[in-house]
């Protein structure tokens, strides 16, 4: 955690870090004698402020490599070192398929999504989405009682939109929480496409209900 946290390392840089030294720990240590002077590694009181933080809130680290982290994203170049979860972990081990679309989505896209989504889940598929407004919030509403999974842009608890506290509260409770962000974090739009990886990612395949043809 400390090594991913660290500005200027992101997952590529990550990895290649991990493949040079052998692990987070010599990487630590090595970091600083490859005279990068811009790099200055998260602190061991950062890292035990932010785990205290996660269980306090009730949520917990899924690391690359570990047997909890979901098997499709880790094969992604880019995959997030580091997830933060709330909820149940065990939905990220099952077979998950991605609904998503339009935010300002029509009545008839919304119910096209929530019957996918409930179709999905009774034929034992977790459902993933961004809880955004729209298709994605239907997704998720169909889904909510076989599994959905939310994967957010923002810190694991940050509720955005706040329209959808409500679905917010139902999925910490019911289904899981993904991010990839620290606790705190507010979501800005640079944020959105690395969400998208990871929906992407630790899925076996995207429905796309709704989105205009230059949406990403």
């Amino acid at each position: 955690m400390r090594l991913c946290r660290t500005e200027t390392i992101g997952p590529v840089t990550f990895y290649a870090l991990l493949r040079r030294f052998g692990s987070a720990r010599a990487a630590i240590e090595a970091v600083p004698r490859l005279g990068r002077r811009d790099v200055t590694i998260q602190s061991r009181a950062a890292a035990q402020k932010e785990v205290t933080a996660l269980d306090r809130l009730g949520a917990r680290l899924v690391c690359w490599g570990e047997p909890g982290y979901p098997n499709p994203l880790a094969a992604v170049e880019d995959a997030p070192p580091v997830l933060t979860l709330l909820g149940h972990a065990e939905l990220l081990a099952a077979p998950i398929v991605a609904i998503v679309g339009a935010r300002n989505a029509s009545a008839s896209g919304r119910r096209l999504a929530h019957e996918l989504a409930a179709a999905l889940g009774e034929a034992g598929i977790v459902v993933a989405s961004g809880m955004a407004r729209g298709i994605d919030a239907a997704a998720h509403g169909g889904a909510l009682a076989t599994g959905s999974i939310a994967v957010v842009a923002g810190g694991v608890d940050i509720v955005y939109p706040e329209e959808n506290r409500g679905l917010y509260q139902a999925l910490a409770e019911d289904g899981a929480i993904v991010a990839e962000l620290p606790l705190g974090i507010e979501p800005q739009a640079r944020h959105f496409p690395r969400r998208n990886r990871i929906i992407s990612g630790m899925s076996l395949g995207v429905v796309v209900v709704e989105a205009a043809a230059k949406s990403r």
